[in-house]
């Protein structure tokens, strides 16, 4: 195994060009992509357009969760497995509290829209103050331990959640509520639906705000300061825990938020959405470089756009073989993603 590694290391000092070999070959495939992608798109320009809605559509929802894994990974250098679970109990809290209103599926009514003005903003809250609870019992008691036990600890958490799903509704699946309008409309033959605006809107905004909240408020600046030095961070009198644990929340207001959003979108959700999902999203958080914010977002589109080309394209039986296949491929030959840039060992 370590003859193994040292041939990798090897092959990534190999310059061609200026540039080292292991990035040639990245950018030739992606090259490649771009071009099979493109005769795609001249043959049958319509579908092609149709296809690039839909997985913009995915890949906004992956973004949202992809943020969450980022951002505690940044901070604490801890891959949250249990954060795709806290997307999907973030839709069955959605799905439960939408209940108690008199809402009419299928249109979008008054109190349809009042709903879902006091429902979003609920389970985000919801979700964030559940997260810093999973912090403060599950994580920082072994924030000092090595590595693998806060891992496993994630893990467990991650089944302790899908437990708590499983007892709670069954493992059949769930219906959402569908109190989004259907309106659409059909531009040279493309289908816009309603939730496909709604959707991306949405992920922009809330990436939007998280941007501006991580590099003009005193708190992103901490969580910045901890991410790059946390011992330093903390002699500059950072409180440490307090900016862990709102990392937690934000993360998981985003999953809330993704969960909301995949619900309405789907109207369809399962106890063990989050396993899949998660798995997603985490490799859009590898794909787009681990623990860089913007990275999360454009690895989560471009994650999308990939399940969508390839369910139409290839078949969607390949689709979670290509998409793991880019996790195995970013790990080994490219281990800092699209964005990430290679920084010395803490």
């Amino acid at each position: 195994m370590q003859s193994g590694a040292s041939a990798l290391q090897r092959l990534r000092s190999v310059a061609l060009g200026g540039t080292s070999l292991i990035d040639f070959f990245f950018y030739l495939i992606c090259a490649a992509a771009v071009l099979l992608l493109a005769a795609q798109a001249v043959i049958n320009p319509t579908a092609f357009v149709q296809i690039t809605v839909f997985g913009l559509a995915d890949g906004a929802m992956y973004a949202l969760v992809a943020l969450g894994y980022t951002m505690v990974y940044g901070i604490i250098e801890l891959i949250n497995f249990a954060h795709g679970d806290v997307f999907t109990l973030g839709s069955y809290i959605g799905a439960t509290i939408l209940g108690f209103f008199s809402i009419t599926e299928g249109a979008f009514t008054a109190v349809n829209l009042v709903a879902l003005l006091l429902v979003f903003p609920a389970v985000m809250l919801i979700m964030g103050g559940i997260n810093v609870a999973i912090e403060r019992v599950a994580y920082r008691p072994l924030r000092n331990a090595p590595r693998l036990a806060p891992l496993i600890t994630a893990i467990g958490m991650s089944f302790f959640l899908e437990g708590i799903m499983f007892f709670w509704r069954g493992p059949a699946t769930v219906h959402f509520p569908d109190i989004l309008p259907q309106s659409s409309t059909t531009i040279a033959g493309v289908f816009f639906g309603f939730k496909d605006v709604f959707v991306v809107v949405t992920a922009a905004v809330l990436v939007s705000l998280l941007a501006v909240f991580i590099n003009r408020t005193k708190l992103g600046k901490a969580m910045r300061a901890t991410a790059q030095d946390r011992d330093a961070a903390q002699l500059m009198g950072i409180d440490i825990n307090r900016t862990i644990a709102a990392t937690f929340f934000i993360g998981a207001l985003l999953a809330g938020a993704g969960g909301m959003i995949w619900g309405l979108y789907y109207n369809t959700i399962y106890y063990q959405l989050g396993f899949r999902s998660g798995l997603i999203a985490f490799t859009a958080a590898v794909f787009g470089g681990i623990g860089n914010i913007p990275g999360a977002a454009l690895g989560g589109l471009l994650i999308g756009l990939t399940a969508g080309y390839s369910d139409a394209y290839i078949g969607s039986k390949w689709t979670q073989v290509v998409i793991f296949g880019i996790l195995i491929g970013v790990l080994v030959f490219r281990p800092t993603g699209l964005l990430g840039m290679r920084v010395p060992e803490k």
